[in-house]
């Protein structure tokens, strides 16, 4: 009985020893063919090692790469998570799985295993990047902050910095960051749209329009709402005759809408361009003549040009159609005085 228990373990021990040695003679030929760059006879080489050595650390991670060759992503991630947790530590593995995550959009992940990756230079814009998707804007400024201090020259990063300060309405912040992104990849004609916007929101007209501009002259959609943000722009920017030629061509795409007429009255009203004003406000009274704020805006002009008793009773008469325009009289800005 003794001696047939030995046969038996004898007989194991080398069944152990020829499957390890057919893992490693396939391990072998998949490097080789790896090298050739034969990735479809490489990946069968290395599943078959695979089979005859499930704990082959190198074969999945050597699959893995095979598989990225072919993109064959969801090979990659099979083999990279096999290797994890037969070598938890594995720096290699760590990385492809950090990348791996991110571009699955599984965002926590993608941190979770960017953190471990310590020698990874992109480990902190992976991080920053992945805290933005996940509307965590204050940790996304801190290593996005930190990821372009160690690659200044990383578009996206810098763009992600711009929009996460743009998120947290931080807007003062922001254009510096697109500004640079912008130079890093010319081709971001979104990028512009939105800078443009953020000079726009910061009083800043004249470059709102220079970015709107650059947009479109890069492809990006001129849309009717595009059109009305840069003839705002344009107004503010007093290029008085481009706005309102943008304007009105999108006005009579939709000529019921009396809010961009009203708009117009209201911005060069306010850039003291009073005849034209003037001139916006008797559109608006010629399609509704009950329209009391036309007629208050209207009394306001001539106020304004000098008129006052004439300007004075059409802001009576105004506030006798509207009662609640009353309480513009309190507003030095809208009195005329």
């Amino acid at each position: 009985m003794k001696f047939l228990l030995l046969i038996l373990s004898s007989c194991a021990a080398c069944t152990a020893f020829a499957q390890s040695d057919s893992a490693s003679f396939y391990f072998a030929k998949g490097t080789e063919e790896q090298t050739s760059k034969r990735y479809l006879v490489a990946h069968q080489n290395f599943s078959k090692a695979i089979s005859f050595d499930a704990d082959y650390t190198d074969a999945y991670i050597q699959n893995a790469m095979v598989a990225q060759e072919m993109r064959k992503i969801d090979w990659v991630k099979e083999n990279l998570e096999k290797a994890h947790k037969l070598d938890p530590k594995n720096a290699v593995v760590i990385k492809g799985l950090t990348d791996l995550y991110y571009s699955y959009r599984q965002y926590q992940k993608a941190i979770d295993f960017a953190k471990k990756c310590i020698s990874c230079a992109s480990a902190n814009r992976i991080i920053g990047l992945s805290y933005y998707q996940l509307e965590d804007y204050t940790e996304a400024i801190k290593y996005l902050t930190s990821a372009i201090a160690q690659d200044p020259s990383n578009a996206e990063a810098f763009y992600s910095l711009g929009r996460s300060y743009l998120d947290i309405e931080d807007y003062k912040k922001a254009p510096p960051f697109y500004e640079k992104a912008i130079a890093l990849d010319v081709t971001k004609s979104g990028w512009m749209y939105e800078l443009g916007l953020l000079y726009y929101n910061n009083n800043d007209y004249k470059n709102a329009v220079v970015a709107m501009d650059k947009a479109s002259a890069s492809g990006y959609a001129v849309t009717n709402d595009f059109n009305e943000n840069l003839g705002y722009a344009a107004l503010y920017a007093d290029q008085v005759e481009r706005g309102e030629t943008i304007l009105l061509s999108v006005w009579k795409k939709k000529a019921g809408n009396t809010d961009i007429l009203r708009s117009m009255a209201e911005i060069l009203y306010q850039k003291k361009y009073y005849d034209k004003s003037l001139g916006y406000c008797q559109k608006l009274m010629e399609k509704d003549p009950n329209d009391g704020k036309a007629l208050y805006q209207a009394g306001l002009c001539f106020l304004k040009m000098g008129q006052k008793d004439r300007g004075q009773n059409m802001c009576d008469k105004a506030i006798e159609m509207d009662p609640s325009l009353a309480r513009n009289r309190t507003k030095k800005e809208m009195i005329g005085l």
